[in-house]
């Protein structure tokens, strides 16, 4: 995905981001391994550099995080916590400390994946969908609202697609609140095709610009540019 920075009233591209899940063991047991990396291009570092890193091993049967891992750095602000779930126990430690979690939390990785797999047909436009994410050491209350189905035209083509907005926790980066909408593909693959969202020093939208490996026929491509 590329990232577009607004300046100046035009958007420019400033960096890249990439996803991906790879079927891995821990432990003996089956888990995906979700990687997100996302950095701005050298050109644009003066301006506020980003180098982020998220990582998430998750139980394929249950689809329940087993281990977070953060390593970002944001405009000079970094920060590294490795997290390790015990939801037989109900807590998860961290770099900093052992904590009680709620039963079917998430982290910032496997809430993607999660809000990939519901299933919308049983919502109606502007429903909330809750759910508990750990992150920083605390547990969230957080839920994606849903917005229902519109056309989206992105920079790989025109899509079906599925559009909702995640309740954002307040960072270095991105606005508390609502202030983000997410458009995935409305198909069986549900693929992230583009973000906008208010951010701390303007605003930006990424684009999906290329997929590999997917395991359902694209069918809501429209029209690809």
């Amino acid at each position: 995905m590329r990232v577009y920075y607004r300046l100046s009233g035009v958007y420019v591209g400033a960096g890249e981001a990439t996803f991906s899940c790879l079927l891995e063991k821990m432990n003996g047991r089956d888990v995906y391994h979700m990687i997100g990396d996302g950095k701005t291009y050298r050109a644009y570092d003066w301006f506020f550099k980003v180098r982020d890193r998220y990582e998430s091993y998750v139980d394929t049967a249950s689809m329940q995080p087993l281990k977070f891992i953060r390593n970002v750095s944001e405009g000079g602000y970094k920060i590294y916590n490795n997290v390790v779930f015990d939801h037989a126990q109900g807590s998860a430690t961290s770099t900093n400390g052992t904590f009680k979690v709620p039963a079917c939390i998430q982290d910032v990785v496997s809430a993607v994946y999660y809000a990939r797999n519901i299933d919308f047909n049983k919502y109606k436009p502007n429903d909330k969908i809750p759910f508990f994410m750990f992150l920083d050491d605390q547990v969230y209350n957080i839920y994606i609202r849903y917005m229902g189905r519109e056309e989206v035209t992105t920079r790989y083509g025109k899509f079906k697609a599925i559009r909702f907005k995640p309740l954002l926790i307040k960072g270095t980066m991105f606005q508390g609140g609502e202030q983000m909408d997410v458009w995935v593909s409305d198909d069986a693959n549900k693929i992230p095709l583009r973000v906008q969202s208010a951010i701390s020093v303007g605003s930006i939208v990424v684009d999906m610009m290329d997929y590999k490996n997917l395991r359902y026929p694209l069918s809501s491509l429209i029209d690809k540019r």
